[in-house]
């Protein structure tokens, strides 16, 4: 099991963004957070699926420190929501 650092914005006052500094173009979203983390390991299912379609693999997700570590990711990682979230999802997961 991995576990990808996802970034949880509210894009608006009626939406929220989720998005993967591992996992360019990996985004999802919803009308609050909980929305946005329900939708979050569908997000990754289609990401993986168009890579794999392509010859390739997701690539192994980045620590939480390491991804501090990257200035192309610490003010995000600064000023908004972060969450771990799990690939592939555990089966009791929707339960």
């Amino acid at each position: 099991m991995a576990l990808y650092v996802a970034i949880i914005e509210d894009t608006d006052p009626d939406a929220v963004s989720l998005w993967f500094p591992d996992l360019p173009g990996c985004i999802s979203g919803g009308d609050d957070v909980e929305e946005a983390l329900e939708s979050a390991p569908e997000a990754l299912a289609f990401y993986a699926q168009e890579l794999m379609a392509d010859g390739r693999q997701l690539p192994p997700p980045r620590t939480l420190d390491e991804l501090k570590a990257d200035p192309e990711f610490t003010d995000d990682l600064g000023r908004h929501t972060v969450a771990l979230i799990e690939w592939p999802p555990r089966e009791d997961a929707a339960e």
